[in-house]
């Protein structure tokens, strides 16, 4: 929408304090209000607004409240399962069933982690590109960094490190698998390009920490003959040390992206402003972002902290293991949106775009929100390793190198699509046919030896 209105500029300046970038000084700069492929991704699943109703309101308060309302909440395509936020909160205070409180925050997530990218881009267009960059960075799996840091208060590493790796997974073969094979279809007489920059500088990154995971695996096995205790120890300081070493390189990423090399993640934008000129102005205020960012956060806490809490319950009730529901469900409910938005690029043979929310957000939870997580455990007295057992670090090592090889040049076509997808639902079979019951020890320790954590 145009900030030309003189009925919209009331709303959308914020009473004239904060100017947004001019057309001119976004063009000039590429991506200067910090589009990603994530936010281009989630705007394939927004709606324009008509304001002309709102206009007609003559209170300017009442009018500036229904303008925000109407484009936050019913913004987006996603907005029927808004409602799934009040019921999951009666649910819960009602004492309905646990499995119920978990199904229905799940679904109230979905809208949300898709509204926190639209919020972070409305910011991005008064902060600049380095900002908004820094805010797609931080904010673009704010849903899955906040789930892991109730489940660390509540001392359940095995959750936090399931939903983590089924994160990646999801992304590297899921997402990824399903939008080469959707593209591949629908451009079946087309030979499907993308830019192999990226996608190398991904996966740099991934093997960096893949490394990072294999190490103290190995180091547990390698320790014979030295007791559990000291093994423990042993993995979980050079966990740290690593976590250390990962956030560098993350923030050397971020450098690369944001400074240096800036012109190879610019061009997947501008190949695509075409598409979006109804997202080329800001539709909101700063002040008003920023609020509606952190409401969206709160509740996005709230659910969080109601899927920790029931998801065992949800597990039992649904003969489930948990390690499935987080591997599995907990990632594609969550970021459903996004990945949505992904396949749809796909379709219209944009695969940079595609490749840049796969590939970006697992690079961004494997080098980001993994090492941070287990920052966080260190600050608050848990103990949170990069140990994540044989069979999960292997699914890991697996989904990594076959993505490596799938992009390795630089075409597309849909039975790399399929192959990954295959991949997938061997993974996922693999973790639903391991239902062990709870607290039944199995000889595989997810977590630290010292805390005897167990999968379930």
């Amino acid at each position: 929408m145009a900030s030309s209105s003189p009925a919209a500029e009331t709303w959308l300046l914020e009473n004239g304090h904060i100017k947004p970038l001019s057309k001119e000084m976004r063009h000039g700069h590429g991506r200067s209000h910090g589009r990603t492929a994530h936010n281009v991704s989630s705007s394939s699943l927004r709606k324009k607004s008509d304001l002309t109703l709102v206009r007609k309101v003559p209170c300017a308060i009442v009018r500036d409240v229904l303008a925000n309302v109407q484009e936050v909440i019913l913004g987006t395509k996603l907005f029927v399962l808004f409602i799934a936020i009040p019921i999951a909160i009666v649910a819960h205070y009602k004492n309905f069933g646990r499995p119920w409180v978990f199904g229905l925050s799940l679904l109230g997530l979905t809208p949300l982690a898709e509204r926190v990218s639209f919020l972070t881009e409305q910011i991005a267009f008064f902060t600049g590109p380095t900002v908004g960059g820094l805010l797609n960075a931080t904010c673009g799996n704010a849903t899955e960094l906040i789930i892991a840091i109730f489940a660390l208060i509540q001392h359940k590493v095995d959750v936090v490190k399931y939903s983590l790796l089924g994160s990646i997974l999801s992304n590297l073969l899921l997402v990824l698998g399903t939008s080469l094979f959707c593209g591949g279809i629908a451009n079946i007489s087309k030979e499907q390009k993308y830019d192999r920059k990226q996608a190398d500088v991904n996966s740099l990154l991934l093997l960096l920490g893949l490394l990072c995971h294999v190490l103290p695996l190995m180091f547990r096995y390698a320790g014979v003959g030295e007791s559990a205790a000291i093994t423990a120890q042993a993995t979980l300081n050079l966990s740290r040390v690593s976590c250390i070493v990962m956030l560098l390189a993350y923030f050397g990423y971020l450098v690369f992206q944001l400074w240096t090399h800036r012109q190879l993640f610019d061009a997947q934008a501008e190949d695509n402003e075409g598409d979006d000129n109804e997202d080329e102005e800001a539709v909101l205020g700063f002040w008003s972002a920023f609020a509606w960012l952190v409401g969206m956060t709160i509740l996005i806490a709230l659910l969080s902290e109601y899927v920790v809490g029931t998801i065992e319950a949800a597990s039992d009730s649904w003969g489930i293991s948990v390690s499935f529901i987080s591997v599995i469900l907990l990632p594609i409910v969550g970021n459903a949106a996004e990945h949505a938005g992904a396949i749809i690029f796909a379709f219209k043979n944009k695969l940079d775009i595609s490749l840049g929310v796969a590939l970006g957000s697992a690079t961004q939870i494997a080098m980001f929100v993994v090492p941070l997580c287990v920052i966080i455990s260190w600050i608050i007295g848990v103990r949170m390793d990069l140990d994540f057992s044989l069979l999960e670090t292997s699914s890991l090592a697996l989904a990594i190198i076959v993505t490596a090889f799938t992009l390795q040049d630089g075409t597309s076509h849909y039975i790399k699509g399929l192959v990954l997808l295959l991949c997938y639902i061997v993974i996922g079979a693999c973790f639903f046919v391991s239902n062990i019951p709870q607290n039944q020890p199995n000889g595989v320790n997810l977590g630290s030896s010292s805390e005897g954590i167990m999968r379930v």
